[in-house]
């Protein structure tokens, strides 16, 4: 038996990993680059405990697709250690392909590659180094392994990816509305045909979870000032890539200037394997000593935004039901122009709006499955007789609006402009 290794976690207690592969993984520089990547990008401008990292979370949702096994294979169902072994690292690798700041800069290092695509040519990329090992638990991570309930329980609308992260973020920002009791929602956990189900009396356990989603993401994903400090950090890489491609001198990190001078496609990924080498090099660290850099920069707009950035003097941010109106848009822009005398091109990097959305639960070919005393299985919206259920499948969609705060405290900008 290879001795047990515990880890101190703050959510679950001591961690066991009896397994001396899945802690050669976590050793490796792959998964340990995930230590210099935030879980929740830019909360900490609104949450300063908020510094958790991606490493954390893949520990602890590793940790719960263990508790969820064990507990399927109590209630009498065969699950082999190969098995066992593959979905762990499944679950330790599923966000091994994200960037700096995660999500935030998900669209502006890579426009046309998603980081679970990432998450794919990373893991066979490991697979190779370890000679096949990890080819059962990219066919779960994939979703082409037989036995359907192992890659439900890695993405789905009720896996141990969301179960930890609402846990974990709710603990480290301090939002206790995101906090779930992950222990009954797993021990509910049944199968049927090899697909996952909940046990009846689970319901309301699962109406605190989805309740608990959807308050973190207006309280915490979706914050104004998070959207302001993501806004800001956008326009910042949007603005030195133009430089950049202008043939303007910036100093920044090798790793960090190859993903600035060029937009990559997915097949050059997948055919330049240095690409991929060169990705795994990048963490948060790249841009924050890029930022530090550029506030120094001759650019000024970078060199504002940066030094904006850094000393916390973010966007305002205004959320509301409709898009901010046109003429309103137009005074606002023309006074940022006079106050920073900028022109038009430039107004774009201090301009920004859109959109934003969520639902708690989304109604569709991936629900929530319910299963009765009498074993008949039917979809979570049909087995609950709780109108909050129904409430949390309504997509909300808010529009946003940032601009420099210069403007909101001139009165341009106020809590009836929307």
């Amino acid at each position: 038996m290879f001795p047990t290794k515990i880890i101190n976690d703050p959510i679950y207690g001591f961690i066991k990993i009896n397994n001396s592969f899945i802690l050669k993984l976590i050793d490796h520089p792959f998964v340990q680059r995930l230590k210099r990547i935030k879980q929740l990008g830019l909360a900490e401008f609104v949450y300063p405990g908020a510094h958790h990292t991606r490493f954390h979370h893949a520990l602890g949702a590793m940790h719960l697709m263990d508790e969820a096994l064990n507990n399927l294979k109590a209630k009498g169902y065969a699950i082999s250690d190969a098995e066992m072994e593959a979905a762990e690292i499944a679950i330790l690798l599923h966000d091994i392909g994200h960037g700096p700041f995660s999500h935030v800069l998900e669209y502006t290092l890579l426009n046309h590659v998603h980081h679970e695509e990432i998450s794919n040519l990373i893991m066979e990329k490991l697979n190779q180094h370890f000679e096949g090992r990890l080819s059962l638990a990219i066919s779960m991570f994939d979703d082409s392994y037989p036995r359907k309930f192992f890659h439900q329980l890695i993405s789905s609308q009720l896996d141990v990816d969301r179960l930890d992260y609402l846990s974990r973020d709710s603990f480290y920002t301090g939002v206790r509305e995101g906090f779930i009791g992950s222990e009954r929602l797993l021990s509910m956990l049944d199968l049927q045909d090899e697909n996952l189900v909940m046990e009846e009396k689970g319901i309301y356990s699962i109406e605190n979870f989805l309740m608990a989603r959807r308050l973190m993401y207006w309280q915490v994903y979706l914050h104004k000032t998070a959207i302001a400090a993501e806004t800001m950090l956008i326009q910042i890489l949007r603005r030195a890539k133009y430089l950049i491609n202008q043939d303007k001198p910036l100093s920044c990190s090798k790793a960090l200037m190859q993903f600035l001078s060029k937009e990559y496609t997915w097949e050059e990924f997948t055919a330049d394997p240095n690409l991929l080498i060169a990705f795994t090099d990048l963490d948060d660290h790249d841009v924050w000593a890029a930022i530090k850099t550029w506030k120094d920069a001759d650019d000024k707009i970078l060199s504002l935004l940066c030094s904006h950035f850094l000393s916390r003097k973010l966007f305002t941010c205004k959320l509301g039901s409709q898009p901010l109106p046109k003429s309103k848009r137009t005074e606002i822009s023309e006074e940022i122009k006079s106050t920073l005398q900028i022109n038009d091109e430039e107004l774009s990097y201090f301009v920004i709006e859109g959109s934003t959305s969520n639902s708690a639960y989304v109604q569709g070919d991936n629900t929530i499955k319910i299963v009765d005393k009498l074993g008949q299985v039917v979809e979570l919206t049909e087995a609950s007789d709780l109108p909050t259920i129904q409430a949390l499948s309504k997509i909300v969609k808010k529009y946003y609006f940032c601009c420099p705060k210069s403007v909101y405290l001139q009165g341009v900008l106020n809590s009836q402009t929307f």
